[in-house]
């Protein structure tokens, strides 16, 4: 039996984030590594095996963006993303260059964890890999484009459908407005999210037991949305 444990590594400059961190990781099971800078960082991401790396944009060399660019041209794996209450739109970008998820700060670690975690089980095998997705008495069949449920078809337009598809094949990550527009709106309506409130709004109202609160079409407010199954 293997010993390894999931290799998580911290960029950032603050060193009380890595004093918090470090044994709270190492509680739950991870290896923390640490870096200070973009990039020390990147050097770490290019010369050990990470399993997965959370960035803070606020770096002293250079932005956490580029970081997050230059990253991604050889690392494939999970980045979850640090930020401010008021950076949303430094997020949006974020989550566009290809991160998988945010925290923001100031954060709980029990959310952190809780993010992380799905962030790996998307590395490892994410909700789309079935062909049928269940999300309370919700299936989601997306080979034959059917949605039951309580086993009775539930009625979608194409666009619902789309929509919907889109979110599920997501496995758990925050897809943007801006993502969700273009993917089924096309990029001309990049920035319509009207549209998207009143579709989502459609979806929840057939799909979720209480659509005001909604479990499995989550909000992630002024960002986007995210696709949870059970």
């Amino acid at each position: 039996m293997s010993d390894h444990r999931p290799q998580i590594l911290v960029i950032d400059d603050e060193p009380q984030i890595h004093r918090f961190l470090a044994p709270a990781l190492d509680a739950a099971g991870y290896e923390p590594l640490r870096a200070e800078t973009g990039q020390a960082g990147l050097a770490a991401i290019a010369s050990q095996a990470c399993d997965a790396v959370i960035l803070d944009l606020g770096l002293p060399d250079m932005d956490g963006k580029q970081v997050l660019t230059r990253a991604r041209a050889f690392y494939s794996g999970p980045i979850l993303i640090l930020s401010a209450r008021d950076m949303e739109m430094e997020k949006i970008k974020a989550l566009d260059l290809g991160a998988n998820d945010y925290v923001e700060k100031p954060f709980r670690v029990g959310e952190l964890l809780a993010r992380l975690r799905a962030a790996l089980r998307q590395r490892s095998g994410p909700v789309v890999a079935a062909t049928v997705v269940t999300a309370g008495s919700v299936e989601i069949d997306l080979v034959r484009r059917l949605v039951t449920r309580d086993g009775a078809p539930v009625r979608l337009s194409p666009r619902e459908y789309a929509l919907l598809a889109r979110l599920v094949e997501g496995g758990g990550r925050v897809l943007t407005h801006q993502q969700l527009l273009s993917a089924v709106w096309g990029p001309a309506h990049a920035d319509d999210i009207q549209y998207l409130r009143v579709f989502m709004g459609h979806l929840r109202q057939k799909l979720e037991a209480e659509p005001s609160s909604p479990r499995h079409l989550v909000t992630e407010s002024g960002v986007g949305y995210r696709f949870v199954a059970d």
